[in-house]
């Protein structure tokens, strides 16, 4: 920011309240395990909140929407604290007119206060007592998604502290059903939408500043969802006739006819692309990278189909990235143990990469099993949503807010591979949906997410803070 702006603001200036850790810890010890949030509603949670955050409580409207949705409205304060850069926040010329969202289109900052179950006997501390030690805080919810949840509001309170707003509105929603398919946010969604609000913002949880993006790479990254995978839930059922176990028929059973499907199918029948994202992602890196590091980040997007082949072929997240993922989650058949099945029955979970349908799905699936006494069923799917532009205002005011909080880092784009409630505000800001929260977490951290012992640095919670706070500051107009 220009020393000479009549707006600049010294966010180091800003007062900044002491004990983040301490006000996670106190929301990590209040159950709100989904199934909990269903049967008790969000009034435990609001009641916290509110002695948490009296400021954002005071001067921000809230509204509940949805069964368990909760807006908070934060006027914009007429050119107040905000960078107003007109040139920045230009839409692209490309963009189509009715995409664009209005001059005074809100940021809408997201985050979510459910979290799934845990079991006590297997973590190292009570997964509910919101431990501080080591440098840590302790428990469900750390990380997912608690964590962002107070680096962002404790970034509102501290500036409505110092009496700064915003430069252009900003909406906070919070959902207490993220676990459960989020239909609070979806209706958090179609509210703003019936009112005619298009976002210019919307930052969800989802990548997060980790250590080494990369093979070979030992690079500070914040990566940040542009887009996220689609999902689809298929039930595949086999029909043979039944028998009697002690004299099976030479034709193969239901359950063998199932088993050699899934057999097939472990080939992982989709394509392997190295979508446009991915290739901005290697293209982040190159001025950065060196040795075979550098020689991957130049020669993967040129290589795109070889690239894309090779990273299926090791598994787990580089597979993820480059194609439609299957896993088998469910299995059923049989009634006794000495009687052969007439049925049997598994229930797949696919993730669709960028560009597969859920159509295309379905039929590829078919065709791979190879077997008509197979039935294919479509429980419930939607496809991968479009991908976020990082040649964007919205995309400099993320990255601008990262290099404040984490210097020296890369900000990367990356598909999400799991969802998220931006999901349901992606069909009505396409250009403009991203997925980070602004943590630095190592691969033990992330790999508790859902897991054991979830906890977060309290650096990491007051560098979020700062994140928050920076970009709220410099918003344009």
């Amino acid at each position: 920011m220009p020393a000479d702006s009549a707006d600049a603001v010294d966010t180091d200036a800003s007062p900044v309240r002491p004990g983040i850790a301490e006000r996670l810890s106190r929301l990590i010890q209040l159950d709100t395990v989904s199934s909990t949030v269903a049967a008790q509603g969000t009034g435990p949670f609001e009641e916290l909140l509110e002695e948490l955050y009296p400021l954002v409580h005071r001067r921000l409207r809230k509204e509940r929407l949805g069964e368990r949705g909760l807006l908070f409205s934060w006027d914009a304060g007429g050119g107040g604290a905000g960078l107003h850069s007109p040139a920045a926040s230009r839409p692209a010329e490309d963009a189509p007119a009715a995409s664009r969202p209005a001059e005074d289109a809100p940021a809408v900052l997201m985050a979510h206060f459910d979290t799934v179950p845990a079991v006590a006997e297997e973590w190292s501390f009570p997964p509910f007592s919101g431990r501080i030690e080591n440098g840590a805080v302790h428990g469900r919810g750390a990380v997912d998604d608690k964590g962002a949840l107070v680096t962002l509001l404790d970034a509102v309170e501290n500036l409505l502290a110092q009496g700064v707003t915003p430069a252009r509105p900003v909406l906070i929603s919070l959902g207490g059903d993220e676990e459960t398919e989020g239909p609070s946010a979806k209706a958090v969604s179609e509210e703003l939408y019936a009112r005619g609000i298009r976002p210019w913002l919307v930052l969800d949880e989802g990548g997060a500043v980790v250590g080494a993006p990369l093979p070979g790479l030992d690079q500070p990254s914040a990566m940040v969802g542009v887009a996220e995978k689609g999902a689809v839930t298929v039930t595949l059922t086999a029909v043979a006739p039944p028998g009697h176990a002690s004299t099976p028929r030479r034709a193969p059973s239901a359950p063998e006819r199932l088993a050699k499907a899934l057999t097939r199918l472990r080939k992982n029948p989709f394509p392997k692309r190295l979508n446009s994202t991915a290739r901005t992602m290697f293209a982040a890196y190159e001025s950065v990278a060196t040795g075979r590091a550098k020689a991957l980040v130049t020669l993967a997007p040129k290589l795109g189909p070889l690239t894309a082949r090779a990273l299926a072929t090791l598994g787990g997240e580089p597979a993820a990235v480059v194609q439609t993922t299957l896993a088998v989650t469910m299995l059923d058949s049989g009634t006794a143990h000495n009687v052969i099945p007439n049925t049997a029955s598994a229930t797949l979970n696919l993730r669709l990469a960028v560009g597969d349908s859920v159509e295309q799905v379905v039929a590829t699936l078919k065709r791979a099993i190879r077997d008509d006494a197979i039935t294919v069923t479509l429980v419930e799917g939607y496809p991968a949503s479009p991908e976020s532009r990082t040649d964007s205002a919205q995309w400099r005011v993320i990255a601008d807010a990262v290099a404040e909080a984490y210097p020296g880092t890369v900000v990367a784009p990356y598909v999400m591979l799991a969802a998220s409630d931006a999901r349901h505000f992606q069909r009505f800001t396409p250009d403009a949906t991203y997925r980070f929260a602004p943590l630095a977490m190592s691969a033990a951290e992330r790999a508790a997410i859902h897991g054991v012992d979830e906890r977060v640095t309290v650096d990491a919670l007051v560098r979020g803070e700062r994140f928050y706070r920076h970009l709220l500051l410099h918003l344009p107009t």
